[in-house]
């Protein structure tokens, strides 16, 4: 697991080289189909060498929750070791991997009509409202919550309306590792974070070459995609959708990507940092040989 940029894809065809591994990704924007260059997604080559699961899933139209990913990656996680192989799980997105790792609180899938009635109020009162309705409902998750937070405030009240209850409630306060696995977490991340926010810069740069914008472009005429569907809120989607819709011009596009690409790779290192038992690598100066060797090791113990 790693930020955004940090070269975890490349990492993980290194690894599948010399271990017996199956590669399952963690990344919420790769499980949309059509949504290729602006996620980075491996490229066929790079699928065909080694195959992905939970990449191209769900069509950009439709939702897929933290609930289904560690449901799906469970599954896989079996398959893979009855075959007789390791499962390598890659990605940076952090609600998946705790998900995973310690299980769900017991929520209620969202529902498509309550959603879009909470929706139909936003546009109509502001979200200011909306957000005042939870601080009523549930103090303490409004607490939680920064009031320009529009799908954590979205989703507090579905949760509410779904079961009269407030959502922090429904949340487990103190939770223990769930896996029946015994689990090597590899963090690949920047030390010197100025050469993480180049590296982002120059990525962006590459996706415009490949014709970014055109592919945001094909979803944004689509009937059935809008800025409200969670896949257009993917990092780079919504800035590019608000270009081609006159919101500012090029350049200002570009900065707005950039910048909403470093506050991800902030949040992600953050949750990194708090992650126990877990190897660190610098993304910039990775030791390759050094890693293979740790994973090694690390199998042996267990084979002994």
């Amino acid at each position: 697991m790693g930020a955004t940029a940090a070269g975890k894809t490349a990492l993980a065809l290194e690894i599948i080289k010399k271990f017996p591994c199956e590669i399952i990704s963690v990344d919420s924007a790769l499980i949309y189909k059509g949504l290729d260059i602006g996620t980075a997604k491996p490229t066929a080559e790079e699928l065909e060498k080694a195959p992905h699961f939970l990449v191209d899933i769900v069509e950009p139209s439709e939702s897929y929750s933290a609930w289904e990913f560690r449901r799906d990656a469970l599954r896989l996680m079996d398959e893979i070791t009855r075959r007789g192989n390791i499962p390598l799980l890659v990605g940076g997105t952090m609600l998946y991997f705790n998900a995973l790792e310690y299980g769900m609180d017991d929520l209620p899938q969202s529902d498509e009509k309550v959603r879009q009635a909470l929706v139909d109020q936003l546009n109509a009162d502001g979200l200011e409202v909306l957000y005042e309705q939870l601080q009523k409902i549930d103090e303490v998750s409004a607490q939680k919550i920064k009031a320009t937070d529009k799908q954590r405030i979205l989703r507090a009240l579905e949760v509410f309306q779904l079961t009269g209850k407030p959502l922090s409630s429904l949340q487990t306060q103190k939770k223990e590792p769930t896996l029946k696995y015994n689990v090597l977490k590899l963090i690949l991340a920047p030390e010197d974070r100025t050469l993480l926010h180049q590296r982002i810069s120059l990525r962006y740069e590459l996706m415009l070459e490949q014709g970014f914008v055109n592919e945001v472009k094909a979803l944004k005429s689509r009937d059935d995609l809008s800025l409200d569907k969670p896949s257009m809120r993917c990092v780079g989607y919504r800035q590019v959708w608000e270009y081609l819709q006159g919101d500012y011009d090029f350049a200002l596009m570009v900065e707005k990507a950039c910048a909403a690409t470093r506050q991800l790779a902030k949040r992600q290192v953050t949750w990194l940092r708090k992650q126990q038992n877990a190897q660190w690598f610098d993304s910039d100066h990775i030791n390759t040989d050094g890693l293979l060797n740790n994973i090694e090791e690390y199998l042996t113990k267990f084979k002994n």
